[in-house]
């Protein structure tokens, strides 16, 4: 599939960049097959719709004709987006939650990822398929669509349904569940100590109904321990939740991600943290912001793979399921601004009715 290590390891890592251009080393990078795609933060968007298009366009070139990359972005809505206006201004995903509408949510996740895709994104990483369920949650809270397990499917996987429709991959974070959580795995290590029964019947069952789904190409792992089924270790780090639940269980298919490696949930170096997640089943290894943290990363990827047939089989297998869904959706920007003025406009007309409904006309 690929031409050497180097390149095998770097497909199933998906990084963040320095600023609104390409520096060329990010370029190299890409070129040389070592990185499976960007993901793109506000830093990287401030310029504006030409220039985060431009920016798209050129992570597109720089990656090798048959690998194309994945362009992601957090856009979920409320106070998680990257883009602001003329792009769609997304409510929280609570809102939509309430109105409980699945003809709604889906044609308003169609508006939403047409503008995305003609800016050259092929994935949000959306829905949250999280359940709400405590109140003092910090990080979670009203982008969760409800407190309650079959909302949460019902309204996540009409998000995810608009998303293919609109051109997009869609990716369900944070497995197997944040929404009982007390601290931000941003800046500490959540544990949720719910008994088996009551994780299956709450955090899990959202996963658990979108896991068959076919517009559901990815997972996100949440960097959270459960005690009742790993004590020691968060999802991120555990076979027995990446693996042994996740895939021999619920019988997820697709691509797993895992949340940003940077965060202060994973307390180990980077670089041991991209083994051990590959090794609990996780195929595409996000690490969001220091370039060198990502070198690092890869460096590990490498070296284990070369000392380990295992491993490098284990790797064999997360590149091809990453490239197999990158195949799928590859970069489509719109071909010229008319057609992304359009895109822009039919976006505004779509605003214009969920305003309405979330002001409770008929």
């Amino acid at each position: 599939m690929v031409a050497s290590v180097s390149a095998l390891c770097g497909q199933m890592l998906v990084v963040g960049l320095e600023g609104t251009e390409l520096t060329s080393a990010e370029e190299r990078a890409l070129a040389a097959g070592e990185r499976g795609g960007v993901v793109l933060f506000r830093r990287n968007v401030t310029g504006g719709i030409a220039a985060t298009a431009a920016l798209t366009r050129a992570v597109a070139r720089a990656a090798p004709a048959d690998s194309p990359p994945l362009v992601a972005v957090d856009q979920e809505g409320g106070r998680v987006m990257r883009l602001g206006p003329p792009l769609m201004p997304l409510p929280p995903m609570r809102r939509l939650g309430d109105l409980d509408d699945v003809a709604l949510t889906t044609r308003v996740a169609e508006a939403h990822a047409r503008e995305l895709a003609a800016l050259g994104f092929t994935m949000s990483f959306a829905p949250v398929a999280d359940v709400h369920t405590r109140d003092e949650n910090p990080i979670i809270g009203d982008r969760a669509f409800g407190t309650t397990p079959e909302r949460v499917a019902r309204i996540a996987g009409a998000w995810a349904a608009g998303l293919v429709r609109g051109g997009l991959l869609a990716c369900a974070k944070h497995f197997p569940g944040h929404g009982d959580t007390t601290v931000d795995s941003h800046l500490g290590l959540p544990r949720v100590d719910r008994p088996r029964a009551e994780l299956d019947a709450i955090e899990i069952a959202p996963f658990r109904a979108l896991a068959k789904s076919p517009d559901i190409a990815a997972m996100m792992s949440a960097h959270v321990v459960y005690t009742a089924i790993d004590a020691d270790q968060p999802a991120t780090l555990s076979p027995a939740i990446c693996r042994d639940l996740l895939r021999a269980d619920l019988g997820f298919e697709g691509v797993l991600f895992s949340d940003d490696l940077e965060m202060k949930a994973i307390a180990v170096p980077v670089s041991e943290a991209a083994v051990r997640a590959v090794l609990a089943g996780c195929d595409v290894l996000l690490v969001c912001s220091r370039a060198e943290l990502a070198a690092e990363a890869h460096e590990a990827l490498v070296r284990e793979a070369e000392n380990s047939g295992a491993f490098r089989a284990r790797c064999e297998e997360a590149a091809a399921r990453s490239l197999a869904m990158r195949r799928r959706v590859p970069p489509r920007p719109a071909p010229d601004d008319a057609t992304l003025a359009r895109t822009l406009d039919e976006g505004a007309r779509m605003v214009f009715e969920l305003t309405r409904r979330l002001s409770g006309e008929p």
